[in-house]
This record gives C-alpha cells, sequence and structure tokens, in this order.
C-alpha cells in the first residue's frame, strides 16, 4: 500500500532552531510519529485512469491518442513480456489508449491486426460471407499473431454473446476463422514508447476554465486517424492481389507500372501509418520483378535477332544449293585444262567464266587413258579429293574422265 505523507516543516525548523540535542530528539520522534499514523492516500478509479504510466508530469484523461516513440516496439496480447508479440509499431505510428496498467497501455488494435474465433460457434452469412453470426453463448476471442498458431493464441480479448456479428478476414487454420478485433477487443503495448499525440483532452483544472477540446472531439480525430491507416492497407491488400495477378502472366506480358504508381501514393500519405511501410518494401521488391521482366525482354530480342540470323543463313545455304549443278556420281564438273606448273601429269578443273574449281590428275587406274582428247572439253570426274598442300586448295585423284556436253 502506498502512503503520502506531509512533513510537518514548521516542527522541524523549530526543532533546528532550538538548541540541545534532547530538544531536536524529540522533535524528529514527534515527525516520526504522525508519518507511522498518517492515513494512506486513497486513488479512485477515475483519477487512477488519469495517472501516466510513462511517469509525465501532466496527466491526460482517457483515451487519448498516443504517438509511438521507438521502433519496432512489441504489441503485445497483454500487459507484459510474457505475454506473445502480435505485431509491431514504429516511431510515429499513433494508437488509441483506452487505459493504463503497470506500466502498460491498453490500445485499440491498429489497421492490420487480427483475431481469431472457434469455427463451431459461428454460422457464415451466405448472402455475405465476410460476416459471421455468433451461435453460441460468451464465445472467446483470442488475440491473434502471425507468430502464433491458433491453437496456441491464449491471450482471450473478449467473449462474444449469441447473435453478435463478426468480419471474417478470409482465413481459416486449424479449426478457427481468422476475423476483424470485435468492439472491446484491445492489445497492449509499452507505456515507455508512447507519448500523448495531439490532440489531446488535458485533466480539467480546478477553475471555470471550459476545457478546449472535447472527449468527442478527440475521439473523433482518433477514429479518423485509424481510419485513413484502415483504408491505405486495404488499398495495400488489393494492390498486392494485383501483384499475385502479374505474376501468374506470361513474363513478356507483366507490367507492375500501375501498381508500382499506387503503391507510391500510399508511401507519401503521410497518415497512412503501416500501410506506408508495407508499400515502400513492396515497391522494392517490384522492382526486382521489372529487372527480371527487363532481362527477360532482352534475352527474347536476342533470340529473335539469333532466329532472323539463322533464317538468313538457311536462306541463303537453299539459294547456293538451288544454283549448284547436281554432280549426280562425279566429284566435280567442268573444264579441262593442263597445268605443268607442278609438273607434267597435272591438270586443272575450271568453271565457265575460267575461275579454277580444283587441280587433278590421273589415279594408277587411269594412267593408261589418252587425256589429250579431253583439254578444253567439259567433263566430269570420278574419283576422290584429298588436300593440296603446295595450293592451299584441292586435288582429285580421278579413276574415270566422261566428256559431257556444254
Amino acid at each position: 500500500m502506498e502512503f503520502q505523507f506531509d512533513f510537518p516543516k514548521n516542527v522541524v525548523q523549530q526543532a533546528l532552531n532550538q538548541s540541545g540535542k534532547k530538544t531536536f530528539v524529540l522533535a524528529v520522534l514527534t515527525i516520526v510519529v504522525s508519518i507511522s499514523f498518517a492515513q494512506p492516500a486513497v486513488i479512485s478509479p477515475d483519477e487512477s485512469s488519469l495517472v501516466s504510466d510513462a511517469n509525465n508530469v501532466t496527466a491526460v484523461a482517457l483515451p487519448y491518442v498516443a504517438e509511438i516513440t521507438g521502433n519496432d516496439v512489441n504489441i503485445r496480447s497483454g500487459p507484459g513480456t510474457n505475454f506473445y508479440n502480435c505485431d509491431k509499431l514504429y516511431k510515429g505510428d499513433r494508437v488509441e489508449v483506452v487505459s493504463t496498467q503497470f506500466g502498460w497501455s491498453r490500445i485499440v488494435p491498429p489497421a492490420g491486426s487480427f483475431s481469431w474465433i472457434s469455427m463451431q460457434y459461428v454460422s457464415v452469412n451466405l448472402d455475405n460471407p465476410t460476416i459471421a453470426v455468433v451461435t453460441g453463448d460468451e464465445v472467446r476471442v483470442y488475440a491473434g499473431s502471425n507468430d502464433i498458431e491458433p491453437m496456441h493464441s491464449t491471450s482471450e480479448q473478449i467473449k462474444l454473446s449469441r447473435g453478435q456479428k463478426v468480419k471474417l478476414l478470409g482465413e481459416e487454420k486449424d479449426d478457427y476463422y481468422k476475423i476483424a478485433p470485435p468492439s472491446g477487443a484491445y492489445l497492449w503495448v509499452s507505456s515507455q514508447y508512447t507519448k500523448p499525440a495531439s490532440p489531446v483532452i488535458a485533466e480539467a483544472p480546478t477553475t471555470t476554465m471550459e476545457p478546449t477540446t472535447s472527449t468527442a472531439d478527440a475521439n473523433t480525430a482518433v477514429a479518423a486517424v485509424i481510419s485513413i491507416e484502415a483504408e491505405k492497407l486495404k488499398e495495400f491488400y488489393a494492390l498486392q492481389e494485383k501483384i499475385k495477378s502479374e505474376r501468374a502472366k506470361p513474363i513478356d506480358q507483366q507490367n507492375y507500372a500501375e501498381i508500382k504508381r499506387s503503391l507510391k501514393e500510399i508511401v507519401s500519405n503521410k497518415e497512412a501509418g503501416k500501410a506506408a511501410r508495407y508499400a515502400e518494401f513492396v515497391i522494392k521488391r517490384i522492382e526486382d520483378f521489372e529487372l527480371v521482366v527487363r532481362v527477360a525482354k532482352e534475352v527474347q530480342l536476342q533470340n529473335a535477332q539469333l532466329q532472323k540470323v539463322m533464317q538468313d543463313i538457311d536462306k541463303a545455304r537453299s539459294t547456293r544449293l538451288a544454283k549448284t549443278e547436281d554432280l549426280g556420281r562425279f566429284i566435280v564438273i567442268g573444264r579441262f585444262q593442263t597445268f605443268e606448273t607442278y609438273g607434267t601429269g597435272h591438270f586443272r578443273i575450271v568453271d565457265k567464266s575460267g575461275k579454277m574449281i580444283c587441280y587433278t590428275k590421273p589415279s594408277s587406274q587411269a594412267s593408261e587413258t589418252d587425256l589429250s582428247k579431253f583439254i578444253g572439253k567439259k567433263v566430269g570426274l570420278v574419283g576422290t579429293a584429298e588436300p593440296h598442300a603446295a595450293t592451299a586448295g584441292a586435288l582429285v585423284l580421278f579413276t574415270e574422265i566422261v566428256e559431257l556436253e556444254d
């Protein structure tokens, strides 16, 4: 139990002014006795709600808007570090504080928070699948966390009565529905990371002066701040679905320009809170997707160019083959001419323009053939071809020579 004492300063002063230790000791004993029988200060519930757990000098009326002063501040399922973490808050985020307890602030769940409710105690509205009706009595609702399975989410937020409605968030897990936190379901954050934000309801002074801001005005401001963040979160989740749809398309058909523009609008909104941080992170992911799309399109362009080159090569080859004379059983066809540069017995084959096709000479099988009658004539040679090192060309060793018509 906490006591408040008012030391009788006049008694102490008198004791100090008087001479002699005995007088001073008696004065001190008088003070001790007065302290021993002092009445404890009683704090009413209404007064306790005005005491700041963060030890602020100025008391604040509840509820009020609080601004978060740190980063990665845990939102917990209860007032203590032994309760599980439900989400995070960051510097500049705002929450509505409804009460305080031992250094912890009870808050309205920020946008993006969720709860769990047992599927066996709710009935889904078939006309509106996002709404479910409670079918049991005192049905428990538990604080949700992305880090903890529903069956292990043991922090009870509220009990709902038969006939009350809950909003479904489209996920079922372990026989539980994920729902938007119902009215009266709260979460907790350490008061050391909060400070009153404007507008704030100050404790009314003991004068006839009227307060400048009413509780209704403060509640309206709280609702406005939370409503904007909730709206932007809704937009963000809708854009996430568009990203999924875009990712499902063939890579050359993906286009994130409009999605990226909408995300940047969320980031630029100072009241978007958590939605702005999420959007900023996703923009970086989209930039990675866009890089992949650009690379894929570049590869496709190069493949198309390579395909065209190959087609041009095939076309040129076909054109050349079409112009090539069918040699049949001959290894080469052309005009037969003497060529004494490499000695007697060497000949060459030229085309119609006189351009040399190859060198040639008879093999042992054709060595007895009279070749003089073929000089200057169009002939076909039967034989084999081999490299001719001296000219870096080809040498045909023919076993048979046949005169052909021009």
